[in-house]
Order: structure tokens, then sequence, then C-alpha cells
């Protein structure tokens, strides 16, 4: 970004007047350029590239930066935009390891969210950055960001769409936007971040990384238009009109609605609220309820919420309003799909974005194969002791020479006195 008379704009040649100056980005190498597909024809440009010095584990990233014909300020990004990323990615993917793109912090969210649903079996990662103050400020987080983005794209193989910021990676349908000044801009409240940098090292939580079930070739899914879907938020007093008036829109095919709390709206189960929203669901509009709250999720804890439910409208879970909407824009595109299909799906994880929650489900371990012999020897002394029987008590603790019964403590006594723990001496025959 540069200065005008009208405020921040978006400017041209960030490799050469960005890049190139800093030691931190240009090891001075310039190696030869690297080719890029720039449409759909497969024709290639070269690029000129740089390549950063070594890093902690002794490698160097080359890297080039292609910028679009029309560069936007990211407030002004919509499906068209996203769907440019997307191509780029696809055209580029057999010749380059990873993919850094650098995107403005008004709509980073609902674009990283956008494209890890557009984005399928992907094998790479994808790293979106951007910065609060301009790379050529001063004072700016720029830097870092992009150099970390570099660093993860180049090292590590994290095959998800991710945001960078302050020092952390988030799975990018994660994301929201929590501050419009702060370095800290963003944050993921429903999952720990992916990866931490810390001055020595990057710090991956591999257990929480997304990868792709199957060996399917990557694809992509183009044309999420928003323009079918919206994003209302209820407040106290509001009125049954209004959001009759935004349900009633030509062309609307989905609403994402952000409740109170754990998913509640004003009314009863006759109230003129709960029609408004069932008589949509009969329409075929597919209506989601998020929750306005930074973290946490929606459920069927109050008995607003059942009746919402009830009425048809779908439980969001945990997903941020970014990932449920650009969510429901893709699964709305997907050819044949239906608003009972769509609905089913948005309940469901496609790329990590919700946490999938299920009923407390009670089964015999013996039934389910996993009775060990420690659980099979704590099972049939709960039973002795049940039954008052004090021999086969006494003879299922002698016999259980692997576990707590005869361990000893930090005075070396043991639960068993005179072979009897002191416990059952308290228990009636």
């Amino acid at each position: 970004m540069q200065k005008s008379p009208d405020g921040l704009i978006p400017a041209r040649g960030f490799l050469k007047a960005g890049l190139a100056p800093r030691p931190c980005f240009n090891d001075g190498s310039y190696p030869e350029p690297l080719e890029i597909v720039i449409d759909d024809k497969s024709t290639r440009k070269a690029v000129q590239s740089l390549r950063t010095p070594s890093s902690t584990y002794e490698r160097r990233v080359r890297y080039s930066v292609l910028e679009f014909d029309k560069l936007l300020d990211s407030s002004s990004i919509d499906a068209i935009g996203w769907d440019q990323i997307a191509k780029t990615i696809y055209r580029n993917y057999q010749l380059f390891d990873g993919f850094v793109v650098l995107h403005g912090t008004d709509s980073l969210a609902y674009t990283c969210s956008a494209l890890s649903f557009m984005l399928h079996n992907l094998g790479k990662p994808v790293v979106l950055t951007g910065s609060q103050a301009p790379m050529m400020e001063l004072q700016t987080d720029a830097q870092d960001n992009l150099l970390s983005s570099l660093i993860i794209a180049g090292h590590f193989m994290i095959p998800e769409v991710c945001l960078f910021f302050n020092f952390k990676l988030f799975r990018g349908n994660r994301t929201t936007k929590v501050s419009a000044d702060d370095f800290q801009a963003f944050a993921s409240p429903n999952l720990p971040p992916l990866a931490t940098i810390s001055s020595l090292r990057t710090n991956v939580q591999w257990n929480n990384v997304y990868r792709p079930t199957d060996v399917t070739p990557f694809s992509i899914q183009t044309k999420l238009d928003t323009a079918h879907v919206a994003c209302l938020r209820i407040f106290p007093g509001m009125r049954p009109e209004m959001v009759d008036a935004v349900l009633r829109l030509e062309g609307l095919k989905g609403l994402i609605l952000e409740t109170f709390g754990a998913g509640n709206t004003p009314g009863g189960p006759d109230s003129a609220m709960t029609r408004v929203l069932a008589d949509a669901v009969k329409r075929g509009i597919v209506i989601v309820n998020v929750t306005q709250c930074l973290s946490g999720s929606v459920s069927a804890l109050y008995a607003p919420a059942t009746v919402l439910g009830r009425a048809g409208v779908v439980f969001g879970q945990d997903m941020t309003s970014e990932a449920a909407l650009t969510k429901l824009a893709y699964l709305l595109a997907l050819p044949d799909a239906t608003p009972q299909e769509v609905a089913k799906r948005m309940s469901i994880s496609i790329r990590g974005e919700l946490t999938e929650t299920t009923r407390t489900h009670f089964e015999h371990p013996k039934r389910s194969g996993v009775l060990t012999p420690e659980l099979s020897n704590l099972a049939a002394l709960g039973y002795a002791v049940q039954k008052g029987n004090l021999q086969d008590t006494k003879d299922i603790i002698r016999g259980e020479p692997r576990w707590l019964l005869n361990d000893a403590d930090y005075n070396l006594n043991t639960p068993v006195v005179s072979g009897i723990p002191y416990c059952l001496l308290k228990v009636p025959s």
C-alpha cells in the first residue's frame, strides 16, 4: 500500500520496491526468473525470483511474486477475486511447492474461508497473510508476517489454507478479525493455532493439521456467488418484518443468522419470528444458526434454540460467520445442489471448519472389544464387592500384579490390610 490524497491505496512493483532491498528477503544471489502460468491457455510468464538467506533449518526459500493486472483493496474483493486466486494456484500447482497470498486484512478471514472450500484435495501449503501497517512504514508488522509465511510455506508440508499473523499460523476457515489496529489482528477462537513462531524455530502442532483422506487429484470449485446468500445479526427488539424482508429478497438462497449466546432468538414456538423463519425454510431457503459470541457453539441447550431447530434452521455448531457464509455459498454453487442436501452438509465438517459433536454413547466395553486385562479385573472386583463376596475379592486382588491395587504409596503402604482392602471392611454383606 502507498499513500495518496484519498488514503492508502494498492501499489505495483512490490518485489522490486518492498522485497529486493531487504536482506532478509534477498540474499543477493538473484537467481534465474521463474515461469508462472498466467491464464487458462497455459501461457507462461518469466518473473524475477529472489532467494532468502539460510533459515534455522539450513534451507533457503526461492520465490517469485505475481501481481494481478488489477490490484484491489481487500474491502472490494468478491467471488470473482476468489476465483482469480484459486485459478492461479490451480494453474501453477505443479510448478511450486507452496503458495503465499498477500491480502488486505479487512476481508482476509472471508477469503481464507472461501479458498479452503474451493481448493479440493489440497496437498501443499497455501498461506494468506497481510499486515496492519504497510511494508514501507517505519513501524510495520508486514516484514515479520510475510517472511514467516514464506518460511512456513517453504519448509513445512501443511496442506491447508492457512492465515498467518503475528507469529501464529491459523486454520484459515477458523479465523476472524478481532482488531482494527493491533498487530494481533486475528484470532481463532475455537481452534488452537496450527503453529507458532519463536526466536529459534517454528513449532507445528501436527496433531491439529487437517489432511486429505484420499488420493484424488487436486481440483478447484469456482463461482461462489455470495449474492445468493446473506448474513443477518439478531438484536433485542428486532421486528420479524425486518427478517422477513431479507428472506424475501429476489434470488436469495441462504441466510446466516447470527443469534444470541448458544443460538437463541426472540420469541417462542408460535411467535411471528419463528413463523417467518419456518416459512422461509419451506420455500427452500437454507438458514444457518451461528452465535454472535467470539467463541463457543450453538446448540439446542435453551428452548429458543430448540424451537429454531424444529423450524428447520440448521445449527452451525462453532463456525465463524465468515466460514458459515462462504461454506453456504460454496455448497449452493455445487452442481445439482438441493436445499435439503445443503442444509445437511452445513452441520458436517468439510475442511475442519467446525467441531462435530454427538451425544454421549454408552456401551459395554466388552462389546466394543476394548476390555483390557486391567479393566477386566477392575470390573470383576466391582461385581465381587457388590455381591459382598469376600473370598472372590481377595482372590482378585492377590492375582492382580500389574495395576494400582497392589501398588505402594510414598510410605510403601499398599491398599491391602491383612489381605483385605480397608474400604471393603465397611461394605455390608
